[in-house]
């Protein structure tokens, strides 16, 4: 059994929000997310299993409304899938194994960061700061959060 599961009864306490977002693959309207402008370190994970997927140290401003990310935190928590939807071919992406749909990645990011964009709808995430990384049970990824100044 995996630690970072998708449940009915956290998917019936996501906010409508949430569902909308993870579960049938909405969008949050631009620069509405509440995620947006943090700048806390810490990591970010799926709303719906915890499973880690960004670090504060991959975020960046992008000006595109949504938070962006140039890496996943651990590259096999993050699937990617070829998206067809409004006219568009894009890259999903998902977590993997609560199978929440989080943005769209995007190959315009930083270029000195290897040009990737992840772009993903707060409403997918949840910020855990890095002084609650060890209680909560990711101090494995504490080395890849700026230190708190």
């Amino acid at each position: 059994m995996n630690k970072y599961e998708k449940s009915a009864d956290v998917i019936a306490a996501l906010t409508p929000e949430e569902y909308r977002v993870t579960q049938q693959s909405g969008t949050e309207r631009a620069g509405t997310g509440a995620l947006l402008h943090n700048i806390e370190p810490g990591i970010y994970v799926d709303v719906v299993s915890g499973e880690p997927l960004f670090a504060s140290s991959d975020k960046f401003e992008s000006g595109c409304g949504w938070p962006s990310f140039t890496k996943p935190i651990v590259q096999t928590n993050v699937n990617e899938i070829q998206d067809s939807t409004h006219g568009m071919i894009r890259t999903e992406v998902r977590s993997n194994h609560a199978d929440s749909h989080l943005g769209h990645v995007f190959t315009d990011g930083p270029s000195e960061a290897g040009g990737l964009r992840y772009c993903i709808n707060s409403a997918s995430l949840k910020f855990v700061h890095r002084e609650e990384m060890q209680r909560l049970g990711y101090g494995d990824y504490i080395d890849q959060v700026e230190d708190v100044e």
